[in-house]
């Protein structure tokens, strides 16, 4: 088994899922006591929204190159940014290490295609939406169709990941608010849709919807898993 190095705490409350579900996937892989080999290296989120908010990418790569590093030398042979937003920066992790980096787009491309899919609605940060970052991957090296909310619709689904999701606070509202977002973009052709936020999934489950959704965090989790075994 490989030791794999997770780059978390973008929110905290969604690398939890990250480090239950590899643990998960390696003891029903290789059963008994077994669990996955792990080196985890948290981040203060406040530092890396105030650089996310404004625009000071680059000094955000660098903060996350040197985690990366620091991973690296404590042993991981891959690393998993536990974050959709800040795979904006996977090329500045991706030079800084010798580890190969598991884009978290990729293994959510490839189950959408296993699904037979070719459009797709979006959600996740207005980063994540509105920049070529993420769906320049699903579009240009998958091939899929991608659809974002409205501009109000991506205020709304922005607002609520930061201001609640990120904070621990799941609310009745904003499932709805989330259920109705997610009802225009079937409207507007969305076969399915992209949880691409790590913490929708803790507000949005299968049941409260009618269209399969594609939960990034559990995907990009089993993948790692999976990689590790190989």
């Amino acid at each position: 088994m490989k030791t794999i190095g997770l780059i978390g705490g973008m929110s905290w409350e969604s690398t939890i899922p990250y480090y239950r579900q590899i643990n998960e996937t390696i003891k029903q892989r290789l059963g008994g006591l077994h669990s996955a080999k792990i080196v985890l290296y948290s981040v203060d989120f406040q530092e890396v929204e105030a650089l996310q908010h404004a625009g000071q990418w680059e000094q955000a790569g660098l903060l996350l190159a040197d985690v990366a590093q620091r991973l690296e030398t404590a042993g991981a042979e891959g690393l998993v940014l536990c974050t959709n937003t800040m795979h904006k920066v996977a090329a500045a992790i991706e030079s800084a290490t010798r580890v190969p980096l598991l884009h978290i787009a990729d293994p959510t491309a490839e189950a959408i295609k296993r699904a037979g899919v070719s459009t797709v609605g979006l959600l996740g940060t207005r980063f994540t939406m509105e920049q070529d970052f993420y769906r320049a991957r699903l579009e240009d090296k998958h091939g899929l169709t991608v659809l974002t909310p409205n501009t109000e619709d991506r205020d709304t689904v922005h607002r609520i990941i930061y201001d609640e999701l990120c904070l621990g606070r799941i609310g009745a509202d904003s499932r709805a608010t989330y259920i109705e977002i997610i009802n225009r973009l079937v409207e507007n052709g969305a076969e399915a849709v992209i949880l691409g936020c790590t913490e929708i999934s803790l507000l949005i489950e299968p049941q409260h919807v009618d269209i399969p959704l594609f939960d990034t965090t559990q995907l990009h989790a089993v993948h790692a898993a999976d990689w590790m075994l190989r």
